[in-house]
């Protein structure tokens, strides 16, 4: 997981340098940025939860993903104390607070932001629905981490709202 993510942030941050010079920095920044943090989040969602997963019976496999508020998740995870639940609110919030940086630049500014944030959901659905769909990778489906992947979209969008008047990207070049 690691490796794959260092290696796409050494090609996102060729994007961000190839950008820089017609969009400015902090936006070509934000946009690679945001790129960057939706490509680890496959990562980090789409590989196996523990190595030397297995393949998991038809007969064992969900058929639904939990609607049960709360699901199934643990309560802790190995990469950050607490719960799971805040891991899954606070891996998206980069993603939105990039998103709205980078694109307050433009006027239409107003409109891509809500929804690219839409689009951060939509991500968070497809997700789901993958660690359904492959059973293999020992991951669950579940309404829960879609309602916190939105919070820390929306927690980051709101982020970017005050980066982007700190910033001011629609100034720079």
């Amino acid at each position: 997981m690691l490796l794959a993510s260092l290696a796409s942030l050494g090609v996102f941050a060729l994007v961000a340098w190839g950008l820089s010079r017609r969009l400015g920095w902090v936006t070509a920044i934000a946009l690679a940025g945001c790129a960057w943090t939706v490509v680890v989040l496959g990562i980090l969602t789409l590989l196996p939860a523990q190595w030397g997963t297995g393949v998991v019976p038809a007969e064992s496999r969900a058929d639904t993903c939990s609607l049960d508020y709360g699901g199934p998740a643990p309560d802790g995870f190995w990469i950050l104390p607490g719960s799971q639940r805040l891991l899954n609110i606070a891996v998206f919030v980069p993603a939105g607070a990039l998103w709205v940086l980078g694109v307050a630049r433009w006027r239409l500014g107003w409109l891509l932001a809500p929804a690219g944030l839409v689009l951060l959901g939509l991500y968070s659905v497809a997700i789901e629905l993958m660690q359904l769909a492959l059973a293999r990778i020992d991951r669950a489906c579940d309404v829960t981490d879609v309602v916190d992947n939105v919070t820390g979209a929306l927690i980051g969008g709101g982020i970017g709202i005050v980066l982007a008047l700190v910033l001011r990207p629609w100034r720079r070049r």
